[in-house]
């Protein structure tokens, strides 16, 4: 019989904490097989954070740190520079990149660390319990947002890719989703483009996917994925911001 699929041996079989229809298991999955598929495994630092992730390091086999919230690309540029033969790269979530580590990830990418960035924005707080995030959406109803995020109190959604795009150092800038099958195989090419450009030696590169929250939305795993789809994407939209390797 034709194998047709064959586990990466870069995540481990622990069971996954996550809850179910949470993306975070489907991210490292392609994570560790875009790794495998470059074939640098023996020499990978992930950077976990503080959030729902913050015990990625059970998950993969290879080295991974766990970074003060929001300092992840501090210590990422700190390993890179110690380990330039390195692929390293920083796991965050929306609170932890976009809120109380907005600075890191700015001046990493103006400084055009050669480090990758795998953001994962669910448009909420997920590890504290649903509240508002920098991410969520107008209307959209969280424990601190009980009547919708109100534009005129609390702003617009930060688009980070659109804003790190504009910097001097970023090299490579993709937005992505987990919503179709076909989103996840571009997902997936993306992270890998991510990588194969960090051991080129180029700039700093940042791929944003657009995953699900069911148990904080309050919603059904296969409801959240159509809102993701109705919802965030027109908001958030996917593609390329920036490839100075297609230029």
């Amino acid at each position: 019989m034709a194998v047709e699929y064959k586990a990466t041996q870069l995540l481990t079989e622990k069971p996954r904490h996550y809850c179910p229809g949470c993306g975070h298991g489907i991210i490292h999955r392609l994570v560790a097989e875009a790794i495998e598929e470059l074939d640098v495994h023996g020499d990978v630092v992930g950077i976990s954070p503080v959030g729902c992730s913050v015990f990625a390091n059970n998950y993969f086999n290879f080295d991974m740190v766990n970074a003060l919230h929001g300092r992840a690309p501090a210590v990422g540029t700190g390993i890179k520079r110690a380990k330039p033969d390195s692929l390293v790269f920083t796991y965050q979530g929306d609170g932890d990149l976009a809120s109380i580590g907005a600075a890191e990830v700015v001046h990493a990418a103006m400084r055009g660390e050669k480090i990758s960035t795998v953001f994962v924005n669910n448009a909420i707080y997920g590890m504290t319990g649903g509240q508002m995030a920098p991410t969520t959406l107008v209307g959209q109803k969280t424990t601190t947002s009980p009547n919708g995020r109100d534009e005129d109190w609390c702003g617009s959604p930060i688009r980070i890719c659109e804003m790190l795009s504009t910097l001097e150092g970023t090299y490579y800038v993709e937005r992505v989703a987990l919503d179709t099958p076909g989103h996840i195989n571009q997902a997936k090419k993306a992270i890998k483009k991510a990588f194969q450009y960090q051991m080129e030696g180029k700039g700093y590169c940042l791929v944003e996917v657009l995953s699900t929250c069911p148990t904080n939305w309050s919603m059904s795993p296969v409801e959240s994925m159509d809102w993701l789809k109705e919802n965030m994407i027109p908001y958030y939209p996917l593609g390329v911001f920036k490839d100075k390797g297609a230029e």
